[in-house]
């Protein structure tokens, strides 16, 4: 096999070398209108980049779809060797569009790169993208603001322009098209940038400028410079109406000024091949002839010497229609003979698959299209090998160098006759195809083909691309504390459950301090210190009914505490049994990876989050062991387990073992076996389904061939747990979703846990808390971070209502999506599915539920994965792991009548993709809502982002993920004393069982006469300024307290005294916690240190160099200076004392294994 000759950027040297193509470079340079045909499979993207490499400037091409958008990016950028940029259409209409809506922000930045100095090379649109107007450039330039250091800025001039531009005005930002102003900082996201910028003033000018990251809202890097477009609302304004529709009409926008425009309609749709091209070229003589006004069209923002490329004119002509036909209010948008006249200002070329019949063709590519390959997965190499001609060569594009490897080996061992015909190159191709003609200017006769294709066509495997996008905002996992409001309740670890009453600020003789205010039984109220703020937690219980609030001084909170202590200490010992059996049982151990493990992990088209990574290393680690695996992976829907299951499973069978793959579902049966046949389609795996979807016979085939050995993988229902279900030697059995199982299923799982390695998925995620406190007594693997380019769930909560349904439907079918409508309730859901047919009527629905016959299920099923069907209406039977990245749009019907973890997994179902995804929560008509279901729905839609299992689980669902690993009996404890303290007292008893020190919150107290706090107008109230007492509190070491300090300086600017001394106090308790001095006091002219360790204070005696007086086994006295001002010198002073050779203990950490300090 060759694997260097041939590749992909050698194409469009080949296009170029064909007769007539420099005829079309010339016509094209003249402005002139051309065609350029037998651009079949993916011979379009080896044209486009043959135009890019001739063209003066950027070549811009259009496509009739959306989904069709990526897959040709990457095949452009495999050919040209550069990556093209694309031009995305809105997902919304213009009057809906919203300034933080990300397509903004592209459609911005790729009109900014084509008005620039240096334009991309090639820009890759739709149609509707096209349709739909820019910001004029004139707006642009109103909207774009240069700010230099040194420079003046009014900051409520600025905020008064950005909020009538649709800025929105937040206490800190995360998202484009926010700002926020503390003091003399503002900070901006202007929807085009990469980053937001800080701007930070002394007085009116500008003192310093910064880019910094959302997540941290630390600096990244200093600018001495910035130059952003303030572009917000609604972008129809002010945009010259010349081509667009203001009559709000549905308009299939035909041009009737044009010299060929036809007046009847019926001649509209069948407009030939034939006349296109004189129509064009009439269009462009009648576009040049016009006077040129001010536009906000795209295609006006391209440099003068553009090319315009429109791949299959007449689907894109159609697409068009289609569009602004579903669309119920166009106004605001071009009409297509518009965008099309605009377009042939320019140099225009038509590529087309046909050869168009009668006009002028300036160039014919000689390219046959290739027949799809058909055979089982495991006969594709001797598939190709049977559709080459004698003398042709092949290219194959692998996604990534693990699959050329494999396909490398594949070809020695299968395909000896190829030799030196095939060629593999790292690349994309969507489609193949075969060139006539290879090499280029070759003479021979008769030609010779290359066949071009990809590894993933070869084995038929769907792929979903994602072509190379921006850095996604990643939203951060957040600590439920910052999410208290006045009246949640809370936890205080000393006096019980309580419920918060906000941040107050109280004054004792001269001092000010900021109190958590918190009302327990009887209305008393207790004010916490916020250096106490670690005895504070939020309480979250999961119980049916909120908790009655605890007696302040009573015996009652510390009974209840020491009853959980004492549970857990049970279940903790339980636990630590049953996995010291596991260690005792002898078990299999398996090879480390070897070279075909190696390449199976190559192959992987994504890149792996670094959990994914430690998840895979855990299990491998676990497996490599000689004794009996039991591992939970644990991760929101779609963060990845299922490749860590595959790797797993391909482990099992690369070592000669059997793998059994158990699910909860008939539909994820047949999910899995098409994911797990189709990533080991190049090895010789034998995967099998055993589900009801199975015959008889099939069922006995693949029974008759687990008893001999021959199915490696079997992927099943709870079939599957049968007594007729025999193994040759099972060595890897995975649990999907464990908890759906039943009890009598639960119960063999248990026993099979002893003799064979299992490995259980769960999307229920547990908090980091609770995998914490079980680490070494149950091996958990926690996936935290989402896939690249997945995007928030906007979710809604609507009334049934024909209109909205529509208009969601029709934007899911305007971007090539598709939908599903969950209705749980069988006797009725063909009434639900034909008044969605009523609603609308250009979409295919289709109807699955759990009662149908399999035939019919499966073909429901797959017509639905092929995208045949728009509109699946389905029951929860597609809760689980059902997985279709081209569904982005989900209502669920009667939403009350859900728990809020079936809410979230069915959430999942959709925004498993780079697109915008929509939840509808839609209730019935005229019902009205519990309190109990009113507060699950809101949760559910404030919960949107990603990760939100997380945050939904503070309310329901961890507390079920808690429940399914240590046992439902467990959660009655949980509610007693909320989540975190049950964590903490979990892993306190997990560690004292271990003979491992407990984990303790040691706090010094300070009392002294300063005013330390956080100022209103320095850390706005709410979710900052907890945040920022919180992070005081878990300072360790000098680094960190080094690193907080400058988080405060960069972000709220220089600090105020109370800041000073907030952060002074927090350095002299880092001091104080190295000498074990556990209070400091004023008492007259002496301040008084409480102390724990005699030796300690002997030391600190000794090298003060103020006298230290110890005066009992608790207290030493510090003699204070007779002019020691105690508002401004007295921490200094302190300081100097505490310091004296603390030396380099200041610089650790001083509570190792994780106790946080005060």
């Amino acid at each position: 096999m060759s694997t260097d000759q041939v590749s992909l950027a050698e194409l469009p040297a080949w296009v170029a070398a064909q007769p007539g193509f420099e005829g079309l470079v010339r016509a094209l340079h003249e402005r002139r209108t051309t065609t350029l045909d037998g651009t079949w499979g993916g011979s379009a993207a080896a044209a486009v980049a043959a135009l890019a490499r001739s063209a003066p400037s950027t070549v811009l091409v259009v496509l009739p779809r959306e989904k069709e958008l990526d897959g040709f990016a990457l095949d452009v950028a495999s050919c040209l060797g550069e990556a093209p940029q694309i031009f995305p259409a809105w997902e919304v209409l213009p009057q809906e569009l919203r300034v933080s809506d990300p397509i903004l922000g592209s459609r911005l930045r790729v009109l900014h790169a084509v008005s620039s100095d240096t334009p991309p090379r090639v820009v890759i649109a739709t149609i509707q993208a096209l349709l739909q107007p820019v910001p004029a450039a004139s707006e642009r330039q109103q909207a774009t603001r240069t700010w230099r250091v040194g420079d003046r800025l009014e900051i409520e001039e600025l905020a008064a322009w950005l909020v009538a531009r649709g800025f929105e005005r937040v206490p800190a930002l995360e998202f484009p098209g926010e700002f926020s102003i503390r003091g003399g900082i503002v900070d901006l996201f202007a929807p085009a940038a990469a980053e937001p910028v800080r701007i930070e003033l002394f007085g009116d000018e500008i003192e310093s400028l910064r880019a910094f990251d959302p997540q941290t809202q630390q600096k990244v890097r200093d600018l001495e410079e910035v130059t952003l477009t303030l572009l917000g609302g609604p972008l129809t304004s002010g945009l010259n109406t010349s081509g667009l529709n203001t009559s709000g009409r549905n308009t299939s926008g035909r041009n009737t000024d044009s010299p060929n425009a036809t007046e009847d309609p019926a001649d509209d749709a069948a407009e030939s091949p034939a006349n296109r091209t004189a129509a064009a070229a009439a269009l462009a003589r009648g576009a040049r002839g016009s006077a040129a006004t001010d536009g906000a069209h795209f295609v006006e923002s391209l440099p003068e010497s553009a090319w315009v490329v429109v791949h299959e004119f007449d689907e894109a002509q159609a697409e068009a229609r289609f569009y602004l036909q579903r669309i119920p209010d166009c106004r605001g948008l071009f009409s297509i003979e518009a965008t099309w006249q605009r377009c042939v200002r320019h140099g225009f070329v038509q590529l087309a698959g046909l050869a168009a019949t009668g006009g002028e063709t300036a160039c014919h590519l000689r390219v046959e299209s290739i027949e799809r390959f058909t055979r089982p997965k495991g006969d594709a190499v001797r598939e190709l090998v049977a559709t080459v001609r004698p003398d042709d060569e092949v290219l194959i594009a692998c996604h990534n160098e693990g699959s050329r490897a494999r396909l490398q080996e594949l070809l020695q061992e299968f395909a000896g006759e190829l030799h030196g015909r095939v060629h593999l190159a790292l690349g994309h191709v969507s489609r193949g195809y075969r060139l006539i003609g290879w090499p280029p200017g070759s003479p021979a006769d008769p030609p010779r083909g290359l066949v071009v294709l990809s590894d993933n066509e070869l084995f038929h495997r769907t792929e979903v691309v994602r072509a190379p996008r921006r850095k996604r905002l990643e939203t951060r996992a957040l600590d439920t504390f910052l999410d208290l409001a006045e009246g949640d309740l809370v936890v205080h670890l000393s006096h019980g459950i309580g419920r918060y009453r906000g941040l107050k600020l109280l004054e004792k003789e001269g001092q000010r301090e900021e109190h958590l205010e918190l009302e327990f039984r009887d209305g008393v109220r207790l004010y916490v210190p916020v250096s106490l703020i670690h005895l504070v937690q939020k309480y979250v219980g999961g119980g049916k009914t909120a908790p009655e609030l605890s007696k302040l001084g009573g015996t009652g909170w510390s009974k209840k505490k020491q009853k959980v202590a004492e549970a857990v200490s049970d279940l903790a010992a339980d636990m630590l049994r049953l996995q010291a059996e596991r260690e005792s049982k002898p078990g299999l151990a398996y090879p480390p990876d070897s070279h075909w493990q190696q390449e199976f992990e190559a192959e992987f088209p994504y890149t792996e989050t670094d959990d994914q990574l430690r998840a895979i290393a855990e299990v491998k680690a676990d497996m490599e062991r000689p004794r009996p695996m039991d591992r939970l992976i644990c991760g929101d829907v779609g963060y990845g387990k299922t490749e860590v299951a595959m790797r797993a499973a391909f482990k099992a069978v690369d070592g000669g073992r059997q793998v059994a793959v158990l699910v909860p579902t008939t539909v994820l049966a047949e999910q899995h076996f098409r994911s797990f046949s189709e990533r080991m389609a190049e090895y010789p795996v034998h995967i099998a389904a055993l589900s009801r979807f199975k015959s008889r016979l099939e069922q006995k085939e693949v029974l008759d061939g687990l008893a001999a050995g021959t199915v490696d993988i079997v992927i099943g229902t709870h079939r599957l747990l049968s007594p007729d279900v025999k193994f040759q030697d099972l060595g890897l059995l995975i649990i999907d979703e464990e908890q759906r199982f039943g009890v009598e299923a639960k119960e063999l799982l248990k026993r099979l846990r002893l003799e064979v390695d299992v490995l259980t998925l769960s999307a229920t995620p547990i908090p980091r808390t609770l995998h914490l406190s079980l680490l070494g007594v149950r091996d958990i693997s926690n996936l935290e971070t989402p896939p690249q380019d997945r995007m928030a769930v906007e979710t809604r909560i609507c009334r049934f209502d024909g209109d909205l349904i529509r208009q969601a439907i029709i934007r899911e079918l305007n971007r090539n999506g598709q939908v599903y409508f969950v209705h749980n309730r069988v006797y009725n859901i063909e009434t639900v599915a034909d008044r969605l047919r009523s609603l609308v009527p250009e979409a295919v629905v289709d109807v699955v539920h759990g009662q149908m016959g399999e035939d019919a299920l499966e073909r429901a099923m797959l017509s639905f994965v092929t995208g045949r069907t728009d509109v699946l209406v389905a029951t929860t039977i597609i809760e689980s792991g059902l997985d279709i990245p081209n569904a982005n749009t989900i209502f669920i019907h009667q939403a009350d009548q859900y728990g809020l973890a079936d809410l979230h997994q069915l959430r999942g179902r959709v925004g498993r993709y780079k697109h915008r995804a929509y939840c509808y929560l839609l209730l019935e008509e005229g019902k009205s809502l519990t309190p109990t279901a009113a507060r699950r729905l809101k949760a559910i839609e404030e919960f949107s982002e990603l990760g939100a299992g997380f945050q939904i689980a503070l309310r329901d669902l961890e507390i079920r993920g808690a429940g399914n690993i240590l046992g439902s009996e467990q959660s009655g404890h949980i509610a007693a004393v909320g989540y975190e303290l049950y964590c903490q007292l979990l892993e306190n008893a997990v560690r004292a069982l271990k003979g491992e020190p407990l984990k303790e919150h040691r706090h010094v107290a300070v009392d002294l006469p300063v005013s330390a706090y956080l100022p209103e107008d320095y850390v706005p109230p709410g979710r900052q300024k907890i945040e920022m007492y919180r992070k005081l509190s878990s300072v360790q070491s000098r680094e960190q307290w080094d690193l907080l300090r400058e988080e405060f300086r960069d972000r709220f600017g220089p600090l105020p005294a109370p800041v000073e001394a907030l952060l002074q106090i927090r350095e002299l308790q880092l001091l104080a916690a190295t000498w074990q001095i556990d209070e400091m006091r004023l008492e007259g002219d002496y301040a008084v240190f409480g102390y724990r360790n005699p030796r300690k204070i002997q030391q600190l005696a000794r090298v003060s160099p103020h006298p230290l007086r110890i005066v009992d086994a608790r207290s030493a006295y510090l003699v204070l200076p007779p002019r020691c001002d105690r508002s401004t010198q007295l921490l200094g002073l302190l300081k100097s004392v505490l310091q004296a050779e603390a030396g380099d203990r200041y610089n650790t950490p001083l509570f190792p294994r994780g106790a946080a300090v005060g």
